[in-house]
Order: structure tokens, then sequence, then C-alpha cells
């Protein structure tokens, strides 16, 4: 007869193997005690996380909305936006099919599991398997959406309205995301097109991850902190807390607020802000007591897009601080190091 333990080494996903064993975090996912989240030091209130009425961006107060987020960029690297202009029915469908497809029977998500990052679409866990020696406590499937039409139907097709539902939130969430690149562009005193243009024919990816409750939170992460690779990031929690990002030295919970999206700098803004925006440190913590589902979408240049400071941005009292480089250069050296707080982006900086 096989023992419990043996068993465990036969599942590929964190939701099967924590099933069967709810009072024990298994060893790979235990952190090493210098870099465990310390749960009591952390800043309980939204207060520091700027909320930005997007509704205004549509009338003659523009130009004040267009300057709230280009200091929220600058001073912060993160804020949540309300009035965006996603309907809260596309909303709901989204958390409703994520929570549904991580409820499916073991066999059916197995469907489109894989561990290779070059697949389209794919079910995995932690973040990178073959590299890490430590394992996130996270379960995630993740899917290219842009253009829509190119990946839906690699899609899972259950649950049974999964591709509609995903796919409208999609479509949504890339009119944000355009809408957004237009302001902080202004923001930094470029046409309002040009961030656009510089992420090439632009490519929009998704992870919806599925974070177990997990018996002993302070031994693990659903993800460390980290830094995004991509433009800009668009954050749909559903109402469980997780999400923390280091501000003035502290940690910094960023509780779901209701009908609100969370927005986020990316190491690619960086560059092409020429630091004047900073990417941020985030993390992702889990709880003994809840499931918790975020949907990052993650709006990204296409590999070939050449990335280098905006000419206007620069000049002799602000020379460019990185050389060129492809977004494809700089997310294959992402992907080999891992989630850490080193960033990449010393590698391509003007020394």
């Amino acid at each position: 007869m096989s023992s419990p333990m043996a068993a465990d080494a036969t599942k590929f996903l964190l939701s099967d193997l924590v099933s069967s064993h709810p009072k024990y975090v298994p060893s790979k996912y235990i952190r090493p005690v210098s870099d465990r989240p310390d749960l009591l030091n952390v800043e309980t209130s939204n207060a520091t996380i700027p909320v930005i009425d997007l509704q205004g961006l549509a009338g003659p107060n523009r130009s004040q909305v267009v300057e709230e987020i280009g200091l929220a960029c600058q001073n912060d690297g993160f804020f949540q936006v309300r009035n965006h202009g996603i309907p809260m029915d596309v909303i709901e469908g989204m958390l409703h099919v994520a929570k549904e497809f991580f409820h499916l029977p073991e066999s059916e998500r197995l469907k489109s599991y894989s561990d290779d990052p070059k697949k389209t679409t794919r079910l995995s866990t932690s973040f990178n398997v073959k590299t890490e020696k430590v394992s996130n406590w996270r379960d995630y499937l993740r899917l290219h959406c842009y253009p829509l039409e190119n990946f839906v139907d690699e899609w899972p097709y259950n649950p049974l309205h999964f591709r509609q539902a995903v796919g409208e939130y999609c479509k949504n969430v890339r009119e944000l995301a355009l809408k957004l690149l237009e302001a902080i562009s202004e923001s930094l005193g470029l046409e309002g097109g040009y961030m656009v243009k510089a992420l090439g024919k632009q490519a929009q990816h998704m992870a919806i991850n599925y974070y177990p409750p997990c018996p002993q939170p302070e031994l693990t992460y659903g993800l460390p902190g980290h830094k995004d690779p991509n433009a800009i990031t668009i954050l749909l929690q559903d109402g469980v807390s997780g999400l923390q990002v280091l501000g003035n030295g502290k940690w910094v919970a960023v509780d779901p607020v209701p009908q609100t999206l969370v927005i986020n700098i990316g190491d690619m803004m960086q560059v092409l802000s020429n630091d004047r925006f900073k990417s941020v440190l985030h993390r992702a913590i889990v709880n003994n007591t809840s499931q918790r589902i975020s949907v990052p979408t993650f709006y990204c240049p296409s590999p070939d897009a050449l990335i280098k400071p905006a000419e206007a941005v620069v000049g002799k009292e602000h020379p460019p601080n990185y050389r060129s480089f492809t977004y494809a250069e700089y997310y294959e050296k992402f992907w080999n190091q891992g989630l850490q707080s080193a960033s990449c982006l010393d590698v391509f900086k003007v020394t």
C-alpha cells in the first residue's frame, strides 16, 4: 500500500496536494527563516495607496485626473481606480468562472497543465517549477489574450461559459489599459499615443491565480516580493485580502475595495519614463481560512518591441539611464531569474 507522501509526489497542483493534508505545509513550500513574511509588521490601512476616479478622464477635469495618475506612478507605483468603465456583471462573470475552473475535478483541470513557458495557454503551479528551490502557495492558469481571436480557441471549454466570460473581460480590460496608457503618456508630457506605439504590436496576458487556504501562512508566500516585467498590470481581486506593496520600507496591505481595480507600473514603464515612474515590489500572502482568487492582466510590449527611455524625457540634466533592448531579451532574463526582489533592469543600465 503506498504511503500518503508517495501519493503526494504524483500531484501536479498545490490544490490537489493540500486537499488530502490540510494540517501542515509540505517542506518544499517552507521558506528559510530569513525569507518569511513578517505578517505582524504590515500596515493595514489603504490610506497610502491612491484611489483615482477615472470618470473625469472623459470631461473637463481630464488634466487633473492625468496629473493624479502621473503623481501616483511617480510616488507610489501603485494606485486603485474606480469608475473604470468595466461593467460589474463582466467582473462578476470573470470571478465566477475562475472559481468554477479551480473547483473542477483534477482530471479535467489537468487537461490544461504544462510546465512549458512557451505555451500560450497553460495551467501550472508556483512560478517556474523547473528552477525553483522553494515553491509558492499558488496554482495559476496563464492565458494569452491579445489578439483575442488568436488564442480563445485554445482556452479551456469547461466551465461551460469560460471562454465567453473571460473573453468579454479581456476586451474590457484592454480598453481600460489603452485609456490608462494614454493618460500616463500625457502625464509625462508625451503625445497621448506614445506608450501604445512604444509597445510595438502589444501583447496582453492574464494569470488566474488560485491560493488555497494555508494551515501555516507565516511559513510561505502565495508569491514572494517581486516587480512586474510588463508595462502596466490591471488587477482584479475577489473579496479576500492578500496583496501587499512595499512603501517607505514597510509592507502595506492593499485590501480589496468594492468596484475598484488595482493598477501597478511594471519594469518596462520604468524604462520608458527613464526612472520617473518606478516599478514597485509587491507580494501575495495567504491565510488559513479562505481561498483567494486574483486576476492580474499584464499589458506588455510585443517580444520584438525595442524598449528605451522616451526621447522627450531625457536631456542634459536627465541622460538616458538604460540602453535599448528588446522585450524578449529582457523577459528571458526575468523568467530565468525567477521571482525575487533583485531587478533584472540592472543588466540594461547605462554605466
